[in-house]
C-alpha cells in the first residue's frame, strides 16, 4: 500500500492516525463484551474505518455525516464522549435513544451526525435534503452520506442519485463496497464492474477510492470538498474495502473463502498505515505505546461511567411523551372580512399565506412548478416565490419524501405534494419508518407536511381514487388531517404547516369545485384534534370525515324528521374522543361513516373505543357505513355501487328502529 501523503504535515499525518486507532481499539473491546454478554449486538467496522475516518476529518464539523452501522470512526472523529456511545449500545439514558434503539441508529444535532434506519435508502434522500438546505442558505457546505454496496439496489439509491444530480446539490454519495451484502457476494448483487459507473448514468462525477488508505482518502475527500463548495455538485464515490467481522458478531463469516481473508488482511488500514509512519520516522515506538495506553485507559474511563449508570425505568408516560414533539398551538384568529370561495382556492390561500409567513418553507411535487400542480393550486407561486422554494421534483416520492426530512433536520419546512393520494405508496417507507419514528427514536421531528389529494366520485378508477387514510392512522406518530369544508381546510392546513411534526393533510379531489363556503381573507388556524358539530340532535349520533360529511347532510336534509348529531372529525390523529364519547352517551347510538372500504378502516378503531367507552350508554350496536372491500372501479355504475353514499340513508333508518 503506497501513501502519498501530498501536502500533509508530520502533526496532520499522526492526528489521523490517532483518528483511525481509536475505533480500533473500541472495537477491540467491544469484541470482548459481546462475548461477555455485556453488549447484545455489534455491527463491527473493523478494515473499514479508513474511510469513516478520513471522510469525517475531511469535514468541518458544522457539515453533515450521515454514517452507517459500521462507521464508528465517525462518531469518534467528530468527539464524542465515549461514555455516551457505550450508553448508546447499553440502552441507557445518557445514550441518544432513551434505550429505544440499538447500536448507530441514532442522529445527534449537537455533532451533525444523522444515523440510519435499518431499511438503508431513506438516508440518501436524507442528504439530498439537508444539501439543498445549505445551498438555498448559501452557506458553502457539504454534506457525505454513507451506504453500502447492498444498498445501491435499492431503488431510493438512485431516486436521491438522481435528484441531487437534477438539483445539483453538493453531496458526496459514500459507498462502502466490502464485498458482501450480509452473505450475499457482490456478483450475486451487481453486474457492472464497479459501482462508481452507476453515477455515469445521472451525469454524476465518479471515482473509485482505496477505502483502506486513509491519506488518500482524505486528501481526495479534501480536493473534491474544494470543488464541490466552488461549483455545487453531487460526487459518487466507490471505496474498496473489506468486512472483516461478518455483518454481525453472531453472523460469523463462515460463508468468506479464507484466502480472500488473508488477502484482505493484509491490506489492514491500521496496520499499514502504522507502519508507514514508523518508516517515515513520523510514529515512534514510544509514542505509538503512549497513544495506545491513552486510549485504552479513555475507554476504560468511560465505560466504568457507563457501567454505573442506573437501568432505564420504563412508565407509560415517557413513552407516550415522545410520540410526537411537544407543540402548543398558536391560535391566530382572523380580523378581516370573509369571501365565498371553493375549497380548492382555501388551500391555495393557505399555502400562499403560509409561504409568507414561513421564509423557510419548500413545497416539492411533480408539476408544481411553473405548471402549477395537476389541480392547479399553486399555479402562480414560482413568480413568487421562485424555483428555489417551490420545486418540481422527479417522479420518485419515496427519495422526495426523505429530502423533505432532511430539509427538516436542516432548519427548513417543507410540503410534499402527492400528485394522487394512491402514489404515497411509493413513497410509504420513509413515511412511516422514518418520519413517524425520528423523535420517538433520538429527538428530531421531522417538519413536513405531506398534501394527498384523494377519493372517488370522478371515474378515476383504482389508481386515482383511493382514500388511503387508515395506512396511516395506525402509525404512532404521524398526524392525520382530513377537512371536509373550506374554511377547515385554510385552518387546519396552517396548522398543519406550523405544526413540528410530520401531517398527512387529505384533500377530498372531488370537493376541491364543488363545496364554496365563506373563509377570511386573513391568516388564521384551527387546532388539530378538535371536531365539528354541525348538527345536533338527540335521537343518533353520526361520525364521518371528507365527502361523507356531504352526504350525511344531504341524507339528514331529505328526512329533517332525523334528530340526530352531525359529528365531522376534521382529524384522525389526534381524535377528538371526547367530542364522541360526549355525543354518544347522549344519543345512546351511533352510525360511523367512512369513504374508505370498510375492514380494517377507522372507522373500526372508533367503534371499538364507543364499545368500550360507551358501552353502558348504548341502545343498539354501533354501525359502520363504507365502500365495498374491493379496489374502487372505474366505470360510474360500478364506482356508484362502490361508494357507501346509496347504502348510508338504509342502515341509519334501520339503527333507528332498532
Amino acid at each position: 500500500m503506497i501513501f502519498y501523503r501530498q501536502n500533509l504535515t508530520d502533526s496532520q499525518l499522526l492526528d489521523l492516525y490517532k483518528k483511525i486507532l481509536k475505533p480500533r481499539l473500541i472495537e477491540e473491546k467491544m469484541l470482548i463484551l459481546i462475548r461477555q454478554g455485556k453488549v447484545s449486538k455489534w455491527f463491527s467496522g473493523i478494515g473499514q474505518e479508513a474511510i469513516a475516518v478520513g471522510v469525517t476529518a475531511a469535514l468541518d464539523e458544522s457539515e453533515y455525516v450521515l454514517p452507517m452501522h459500521r462507521n464508528l470512526g465517525v462518531f469518534t472523529t467528530r468527539n464524542i464522549p465515549l461514555y455516551r456511545l457505550f450508553s448508546q449500545w447499553q440502552g441507557k439514558a445518557n445514550g441518544f435513544t432513551k434505550g429505544r434503539d440499538r447500536s448507530f441508529h441514532f442522529g445527534t444535532q449537537e455533532y451533525n451526525i444523522i444515523g440510519m434506519i435499518s431499511h438503508l435508502g431513506p438516508q440518501l434522500g436524507i442528504a439530498d435534503g439537508i444539501a439543498l438546505a445549505d445551498k438555498l442558505k448559501d452557506n458553502k457546505k457539504v454534506t457525505a452520506v454513507f451506504t453500502g454496496e447492498g444498498a445501491t439496489s435499492e431503488g431510493d439509491f438512485h431516486e436521491a442519485l438522481n435528484i441531487a444530480a437534477v438539483w445539483k446539490l453538493p453531496v458526496m454519495f459514500i459507498i462502502e463496497n466490502n464485498g458482501y451484502g450480509l452473505s450475499t457476494p457482490t456478483n450475486e448483487q451487481y453486474l457492472c464492474e464497479n459501482l462508481a459507473d452507476k453515477g455515469i448514468g445521472y451525469g454524476i462525477e465518479s471515482y473509485i477510492i482505496d477505502g483502506n488508505n486513509i491519506v488518500e482518502v482524505y486528501n481526495k475527500l479534501t480536493q473534491l470538498k474544494a470543488e464541490m463548495i466552488e461549483n455545487p455538485h453531487p460526487v459518487l464515490l466507490e471505496f474498496k474495502t473489506f468486512r472483516m467481522r461478518g455483518h454481525e458478531e453472531a453472523s460469523g463469516t463462515k460463508y468468506v473463502p479464507q484466502e480472500l481473508m488473508d488477502e484482505w488482511a493484509a491490506k489492514d488500514p491500521v496496520a499499514n498505515y502504522r507502519a508507514y509512519l514508523t518508516e517515515a520516522g513520523i510514529l515512534t515506538a514510544e509514542f505509538d505505546e503512549a497513544l495506545h495506553s491513552e486510549i485504552k485507559q479513555e475507554i476504560d474511563e468511560n465505560l466504568a461511567i457507563a457501567n454505573a449508570e442506573p437501568e432505564i425505568v420504563p412508565t407509560y408516560s415517557g413513552e407516550l411523551d415522545d410520540v410526537y414533539k411537544r407543540y402548543q398551538h398558536e391560535e391566530v384568529n382572523p380580523s378581516s372580512s370573509s369571501e365565498n370561495i371553493r375549497f380548492i382556492d382555501a388551500i391555495r390561500n393557505g399555502l400562499n399565506q403560509s409561504m409568507q409567513r414561513h421564509k423557510n418553507l419548500v413545497i416539492m411535487g411533480q408539476d408544481i412548478a411553473e405548471y402549477g400542480g395537476a389541480f392547479k393550486i399553486t399555479d402562480g407561486f414560482v413568480e413568487l416565490y421562485g424555483k428555489g422554494r417551490v420545486r418540481n421534483t422527479p417522479i420518485c416520492e419515496s427519495a422526495v419524501v426523505s429530502a423533505g426530512m432532511g430539509l427538516s433536520i436542516n432548519g427548513y419546512k417543507a410540503i410534499v405534494e402527492m400528485q394522487f393520494a394512491d402514489f404515497v405508496s411509493t413513497g410509504f417507507n420513509p413515511i412511516v419508518n422514518l418520519l413517524a419514528k425520528s423523535h420517538y427514536r433520538w429527538g428530531e421531528n421531522a417538519d413536513v407536511v405531506v398534501r394527498m389529494p384523494c377519493g372517488g366520485g370522478t371515474q378515476a378508477g383504482p389508481f386515482h381514487s383511493q382514500t388511503n387514510e387508515a395506512w396511516f392512522t395506525k402509525t404512532p406518530g404521524l398526524k392525520v388531517v382530513y377537512p371536509a369544508f373550506p374554511y377547515d381546510a385554510k385552518g387546519l392546513l396552517n396548522t398543519s404547516i406550523n405544526d413540528p411534526n410530520p401531517v398527512l393533510f387529505f384533500e377530498h379531489k372531488q370537493l376541491y369545485r364543488s363545496v364554496y363556503q365563506d373563509v377570511p381573507e386573513d391568516y388564521y388556524t384551527i387546532p388539530l384534534g378538535k371536531a365539528a358539530l354541525l348538527k345536533e340532535g338527540s335521537a343518533v349520533t353520526i361520525i364521518a370525515f371528507g365527502a361523507p360529511v356531504h352526504w350525511a347532510l344531504q341524507t339528514l336534509a331529505q328526512n329533517p324528521e332525523i334528530q340526530a348529531d352531525l359529528i365531522d372529525l376534521r382529524t384522525l390523529q389526534p381524535l377528538d374522543t371526547e367530542a364522541i364519547f360526549a355525543s354518544v352517551k347522549k344519543t345512546g347510538k351511533v352510525i360511523i361513516y367512512q369513504e374508505d372500504t370498510l375492514f380494517g378502516g377507522i372507522a373500526s378503531d372508533i367503534s371499538a373505543l364507543i364499545m368500550e367507552e360507551c358501552f353502558e350508554y348504548l341502545d343498539a350496536p354501533v354501525k359502520r357505513v363504507a365502500s365495498l372491500d374491493s379496489p374502487i372501479p372505474f366505470t360510474k355504475a360500478l364506482e356508484d355501487q362502490f361508494l357507501p353514499k346509496n347504502r348510508f340513508e338504509e342502515v341509519l333508518l334501520a339503527l333507528l328502529e332498532y
